[in-house]
Formats: structure tokens, C-alpha cells, sequence
């Protein structure tokens, strides 16, 4: 089976969140997904079978599957437009979070997502435990973000995993005003045996429409801070949320397995 590492959200190795893509005649037993996952040990591998011209798209962490990646998506389909469908410009993946459309245009791949509906929460004395810092903000998607001051408290972060394991939210969010860009973030997912995720796309439907509501901006320039780092172009659409960016080959492997 062949299989593609792409760094997501950056236009050089070693940058941006790394993603496995693995093309397939057909799924296995999720066994076999799941064992690949953990193999690779990358935040996602995304599976990929082709469909009367679109694609069926799932994706792994090694610690289980997951209804929403952005940067596994942006990795799956510029593996489709430049190695296995060279010069297609668009693609229809089928996802469990529906379909999603991914287009170039020039140097970017565009996504378009659904967007997560927050709602503001209270900050408690358990979040600040896990954050080691007072966020002044809390709201909840999918995930839990929490907003602080500046970019400096979130590169400064060095949250207790375990203690984040408690709260709710699948992953933690974490972002500030940018001093460069409109906001910074971090995210953390030890639920999905992920401690930080080096730049989190589905995360970004969470921060993008806080920051498009709090600036009263619609396009929103994001930088997530982690030791690889990653630049996200984001467009809030209401319900959707238009995420962009570059990419990176790293590798292009065989894999043999024992099916």
C-alpha cells in the first residue's frame, strides 16, 4: 500500500503537522487503520478510497478515529491533485462530518468545513490547574478554548496532560491576539494520544469564528505557535469555515501488510 507524509500548513519540511495518507481499493477492519496510526505515531493518518470520482476519507490518531481533521484533509488532497490525479484543481471528500471540498488556488489548498457553535463557559479552578495559567475566557465547541491575553502567555504553556485528560471537549484549544497575525494558538489532545498537536485544522473552527465575532472581521490571518509552527489562512462563513494553506512532501513509502 503506498503512503504519503506531507507536512500540512507549511511550505518547507520539518514545519507545519505532519500527516500519513494511505490509499486503499477498499477499508479494512478499523484494526488495521488504527495499527497504522500507531505506527506511524504522526497527531493523523488519513485513509483514502476512491468513489465514482470523489473520495470516502477517514482519519486516525493513535488513539482512535476522529470525525474532523484539517490538516490529514489539506495532506489528502494535495496527495490527489499532485501524484494521483496530477493538475485536478478540486476534490469531494466523504467524511464523517459530511462532505468537504477541498480546491488550489496557486500555492493553497482551501477547505471548506463546518464551523463549531461556541458557547461561553465559565473559567474554573480546574482549567487553571490543567493550564498552570488563568485563561480570561472559556468556551465550548467540540473542544474547549480558552482565550488569554497575550501571545506570550500561550507560548508559555506547559499544561499538565493528565489533569487536561479531565476536562471537558475532545481537545484543548488555546489562543490569543497575534502579535503578527490576528491570533496565535496551541492545542492540546492527550484524549487521543496526542500531547500537542503541531497545527490543528478542525481547532480552527473553533478559533476562527471566535476571532471573526470578537474582531468583526470575516478573513483571519492564524498562526499556531507550537515548535514546528503553521500558518492558517481562515475565512468564517457563519456555519462554515474556509481554512487554507500550504504543504510540504516529506516522503512517499510502501507499506506491506499482512492483509
Amino acid at each position: 500500500m503506498k503512503q504519503y507524509v506531507v507536512d500540512a500548513f507549511t511550505d518547507t519540511v520539518f514545519g507545519g503537522n505532519p500527516a500519513a495518507v494511505c490509499l486503499l481499493d477498499a477499508f479494512p477492519e478499523d484494526q488495521w487503520m488504527q495499527k497504522i496510526a500507531q505506527e506511524n505515531h504522526l497527531s493523523e493518518t488519513a485513509f483514502l478510497v476512491k468513489k465514482e470520482g470523489d473520495y470516502d476519507l477517514r482519519w486516525f490518531t493513535p488513539g482512535g478515529e476522529i470525525d474532523l481533521c484539517g490538516h490529514a484533509t489539506l495532506a489528502a488532497a494535495y496527495v490527489i491533485m499532485e501524484w494521483i490525479e496530477k493538475g485536478r484543481k478540486e476534490v469531494l471528500f466523504h467524511t464523517r462530518s459530511g462532505p468537504l471540498t477541498v480546491q488550489q488556488n496557486g500555492s493553497l489548498y482551501e477547505m471548506d468545513f463546518p464551523s463549531y457553535t461556541l458557547r461561553q463557559v465559565l473559567v474554573t479552578q480546574q482549567m487553571v490547574d490543567a493550564l498552570g495559567a488563568r485563561p480570561q475566557e472559556a468556551w465550548m465547541g467540540r473542544d474547549l478554548l480558552c482565550v488569554f491575553a497575550s501571545e506570550e502567555e500561550i507560548r508559555g504553556l506547559k499544561p499538565d496532560l493528565q489533569l487536561v485528560k479531565q476536562l471537558d471537549g475532545l481537545l484543548l484549544q488555546t489562543t490569543a491576539p497575534g502579535s503578527k497575525t490576528d491570533c496565535v494558538s496551541r492545542t492540546f489532545a492527550p484524549k487521543m494520544d496526542v500531547p500537542e498537536d503541531p497545527v490543528c485544522g478542525s481547532g480552527h473552527c473553533h478559533i476562527v469564528p471566535y476571532w471573526a465575532n470578537r474582531l468583526q472581521k470575516q478573513e483571519i490571518l492564524a498562526y499556531q505557535a507550537s515548535s514546528r509552527g503553521g500558518v492558517l489562512y481562515g475565512k468564517y462563513q457563519k456555519d462554515r469555515v474556509t481554512l487554507s494553506g500550504k504543504v510540504a512532501l516529506y516522503s512517499i513509502a510502501e507499506l506491506f501488510l499482512p492483509w
